[in-house]
């Protein structure tokens, strides 16, 4: 299938954005020509060109320091965030179709009350309560989203279980715990990796929206949201400044969502064919 993938021009285009982003992430303090933190208000929004290559904002700030240093932290947050959020996903949703009608009920009833409200406004509540931070961050979106993940699981799994190999596995005297980790999640992974990839794109955004609003991290942090926030008051006489950091969340959400779209034609090809 990886052949495939490389061969289709969406999942390549994907595939060459994610790594253009996790490489600017990680070597950043290598490509990164100033100090992304460094205000020098003589030199503020100087053009282009020389020690600035996209120049400087409206505290003297480089630009392109900061864009690079913007990946990391879109990145540090949003995977190890997307990593607890499968588990949890994964484990629940598995558990509440397994465990029985009762447990179900109770799960689908809690998953109910926090999909009811938008995911931002309970990550703002959260935030609100736990004060900034990268880490209250990951904390502020897992609870805002898990219900989503877990839901999708469960509908994976309500499918599965309804396939004629779930019920010879049954027949032969398979446990429930076997059942689940030898049979269901080897084929519910494959469909539940298209919809991590493409929430990449939606924690990146959201991540993104918590500094724009100030909010999670701390002032003057290099990070794409807040430079967002940070160009609005040159809007008409610098509009660039808006610009480079709008770009770069465009050109990374799209890579995931691309790249997500891509692997689901190739998984689920009977779906796409309908």
């Amino acid at each position: 299938m990886c052949k495939k993938l490389l061969k289709d021009p969406q999942a390549l285009v994907g595939l060459v954005l994610i790594v253009l982003v996790l490489g600017v992430a990680l070597l950043a303090p290598v490509l990164a020509p100033n100090d992304p933190k460094l205000i020098d208000t003589t030199g503020k929004y100087l053009p282009p060109g020389g020690r600035y290559p996209l120049g400087t904002d409206q505290l003297g700030r480089c630009v392109l320091s900061r864009l690079l240093y913007g990946a990391r932290y879109s990145i540090v947050i949003s995977i190890p965030t997307l990593l607890a959020l499968s588990v949890i996903g994964l484990l629940v949703g598995t558990v509440s179709v397994c465990a029985g009608k009762k447990v179900d009920f109770t799960l689908n009833m809690v998953c109910d009350v926090f999909i009811a409200f938008p995911a931002l406004i309970i990550a703002i509540a959260v935030i609100g309560v736990l004060g900034k931070g990268i880490e209250n961050i990951a904390i502020s979106v897992l609870i805002a989203t898990w219900a989503w993940f877990v839901r999708v699981v469960r509908s994976y799994a309500l499918t599965e279980m309804g396939r004629d190999y779930i019920l010879a596995a049954r027949i032969s005297g398979c446990n429930t715990m076997k059942i689940v980790f030898q049979h269901l999640l080897p084929n519910i992974i494959p469909q539940f990796l298209v919809y991590v990839s493409t929430s990449m794109a939606s924690a990146i955004i959201m991540v993104s929206s918590f500094a724009f609003l100030g909010l999670g991290l701390p002032a003057g942090t290099p990070e794409w949201g807040a430079m967002l926030n940070d160009a609005r008051t040159g809007l008409y006489s610098h509009p660039e400044l808006l610009l480079y950091p709008g770009l770069c969340i465009l050109l990374t959400s799209a890579g995931f969502n691309l790249f997500g779209e891509a692997l689901r034609d190739h998984l689920t090809p009977e779906e796409t064919s309908l």
